[in-house]
């Protein structure tokens, strides 16, 4: 007797741990740079170097890269710009990692502070969280149909019981990047570039589609440039630019009909002055690089066996339980998000915005009716200032959201991504202390639930045994009990449920709670199957009496 098997590619987080840093370094300036008047703006940018998973343990390396624009304390008042590193080695520890293992790590920045110590010394502190996550990919198999052997005897009459199992199938898991490349010429108006002092680019409006064997990235670069323009006056310029990407990579396994979960980062930008074809710097020479990790699922439904049986034979399933994951919800939505922030005293007046950068924090999920959302919009708006003293300043603020995303089925037992990215932001003016924000936060929600099955790795055949078959009466009226089908019942008392539906003139195998059913003991093994054989209720061996008797529930 064997199984006809079948194989689910599966994916499931098997381990998970997190962890903090504080970085902390004093940062001298360089000989060659001026005196710090004030510290106008800093922003980081965090690389991940090499991870190694060793037994129990997850070791990390790598550096953060620290941006600080500051004015100097000349007469002139200029706007000079430092750069330094931030190296770390950390050791995660992670039960159950094995030597080998494929690390998923996440990191995020949760707090950046760059103080002025005096005029030539700043504290950088800077506190960053680490996510580490191993996916066990496995394959689950399950027996879905028994096949007896063809060897010219009488096969046996079995009665399988099917269970049905909805799942998501991993189809494809890697990662790739996506390279752009783009030249940016400045504006006829503008004057040529001295010296670059500032940059920020930000990827939005980020959409993935599938196609067979490929994966479309669309989306847009937002490229702020403060720069030292090459005039009489080394006056300060910016330029504002959108760039819009697109491109396609190649995916092996990609449909349109999978279920995406897949995260676009930008994981560097580095921006260059370069001489256009007149010999002049006005070209600025863009290169992003787009990290992505993509995984793809299929969602199908498989009818497994569950259990087995044979009036003639006694079947022992051997089971071993397998877990499985199935979909709840894919959810893609867009959250509205909008406040104002005024300027401290301390603060110069507002002459005009120059540029506006802001950053998604998810603070807390609760599930609610679906999962409520609640995280902040950090803002950080660059300002020509009214303080002739002070041409340039920053405020910052906070802006808090909360939304509920549709997420029917979702409970607190199920495993979820939430990625939040900041998809359209805008900037204005209410008066010379207030500054109005509008933004706009795409939120991707990715929820699975582990479910536990048992399948069916053989089945062991014996004969049934003298006092399992003594025990069973040689007639009985039996009342169908609560969730019993004909499946059930014959199982009790070594019958098929076509012979049940035969027995007693049924015209279904469907029979409802309450209802009486005849049941007449079969005493030789291999009677049911023999040729020519004519069901007990209508050969006579039943008299109509005790039949009837019997169906009403009384006594004959």
């Amino acid at each position: 007797m064997d199984l006809l098997m079948k194989n689910i590619h599966m994916c499931n987080q098997t381990k998970r741990a997190a962890t903090q840093i504080t970085l902390d370094e004093d940062l001298n300036v360089p000989d060659v740079r001026p005196d710090v008047e004030m510290i106008i703006q800093s922003r980081e940018n965090v690389n991940l170097e090499h991870t190694r998973a060793e037994t129990g343990k997850l070791y990390l390396d790598g550096f953060m890269e620290v941006s600080i624009l500051y004015m100097d304390d000349t007469k002139e008042r200029r706007i000079q710009r430092l750069d330094t590193r931030l190296s770390f080695e950390e050791t995660l520890v992670m039960e159950g990692l094995e030597p080998g293992e494929t690390v998923r790590v996440r990191h995020e920045t949760e707090d950046l502070n760059v103080s002025l110590i005096n005029s030539r010394k700043l504290a950088v502190r800077a506190l960053v969280s680490f996510d580490a996550s191993v996916d066990e990919i496995y394959d689950l198999s399950a027996a879905v149909e028994v096949r007896q052997e063809e060897t010219g005897k009488a096969q046996l009459p079995l009665c399988e019981k099917k269970q049905q199992l909805e799942y998501l199938q991993l189809e494809v898991q890697n990662k790739d990047i996506l390279r752009v490349k783009e030249d940016v010429q400045l504006p006829s108006n503008k004057p040529d570039i001295r010296e670059i002092l500032w940059e920020n680019v930000q990827f939005r409006g980020c959409r993935t589609r599938l196609d067979t064997d490929k994966l479309l990235v669309q989306g847009s670069l937002f490229l702020f440039v403060l720069y030292r323009a090459e005039d009489e006056k080394e006056s300060l310029q910016w330029i504002e630019q959108t760039i819009p990407v697109e491109g396609t990579l190649s995916c092996t396994g990609a449909a349109a009909g999978l279920v995406p979960d897949i995260e676009v980062t930008l994981a560097g930008a580095d921006l260059t002055a370069k001489e256009d074809i007149d010999g002049e710097l006005r070209t600025l020479h863009l290169e992003g690089v787009l990290e992505l990790n993509i995984r793809l699922y299929g969602t199908d439904t498989a009818e497994l066996l569950s259990d087995v049986y044979s009036p003639e034979k006694n079947l022992e399933p051997v089971t071993e339980e397998e877990t499985y994951e199935s979909l709840v919800v894919r959810n893609e939505s867009k959250c509205k998000a909008q406040g104002k922030i005024r300027i401290q005293s301390a603060k110069p007046r507002i002459l005009q915005i120059c540029h506006c950068s802001g950053t998604v924090r998810i603070d807390q999920t609760k599930i609610e009716a679906g999962m409520k959302i609640e995280g902040a919009l950090f803002v950080s708006i660059l300002y020509i200032s009214a303080d002739d003293t002070m041409p340039f300043s920053v405020l910052e603020g906070t802006i808090p959201f909360t939304y509920l995303a549709e997420a029917q089925g979702i409970d607190e037992s199920c495993r979820y991504t939430l990625t939040a990215n900041l998809d359209q932001l805008s900037a204005a003016m209410s008066d010379s202390e207030e500054i109005e924000i509008r933004a706009t936060i795409a939120l991707n929600l990715f929820a699975v639930r582990s479910g536990a099955v048992r399948c069916i790795r053989e089945i062991q055949e014996q004969d049934y045994t003298s006092e399992q078959l003594e025990a069973i009466p040689g007639l009985t009226g039996y009342i169908v009990q609560e969730g019993e089908s004909l499946w059930d019942i014959g199982k009790k008392y070594f019958q098929t449920p076509q012979q049940i539906i035969e027995m007693n003139g049924l015209s279904s195998d469907q029979i409802q709670k309450g209802e009486c059913l005849i049941l007449m003991k079969n005493v030789n093994p291999g009677y049911w199957s023999q040729p020519g054989h004519v069901p007990a209720a209508r050969s006579g061996l039943i008299p109509h009496e005790v039949r009837d008797a019997t169906r009403r529930g009384t006594k004959a």
